[in-house]
């Protein structure tokens, strides 16, 4: 094994464990983001009649209410004040919608 092969293998897992245990910078914020666009997502998906969006599936989400009632609130919040979600999912891959 030659020393350029061996520096590339060093650097290699030295990258890989320094991503594994990045608990504190980008990654967490950007995991805590990626969690909070899956529930508003999953959210509109089954309450969007709330905000005017005819949605038939709406009388068997119902069920789901009493496990995220408490969330529903916030989520309105957060739905209503978007101008576009699609301009912010564009935004977040770099595109101007």
């Amino acid at each position: 094994m030659n020393k350029e092969m061996f520096s590339n293998i060093m650097k290699n897992i030295k990258l890989f464990i320094q991503g594994a245990t990045d608990f504190d910078r980008k990654s967490k914020a950007l995991l805590i983001k990626e969690s909070h666009n899956e529930m508003d997502e999953f959210l509109l998906l089954c309450f969007g009649d709330l905000l005017g969006i005819p949605i038939p599936t709406s009388y068997y989400t119902l069920e789901l209410l009493p496990l995220i009632a408490e969330d529903l609130k916030g989520w309105h919040n957060r739905m209503s004040g978007r101008l576009s979600v699609w301009q912010e999912k564009w935004a977040d891959y770099g595109f101007d919608a």
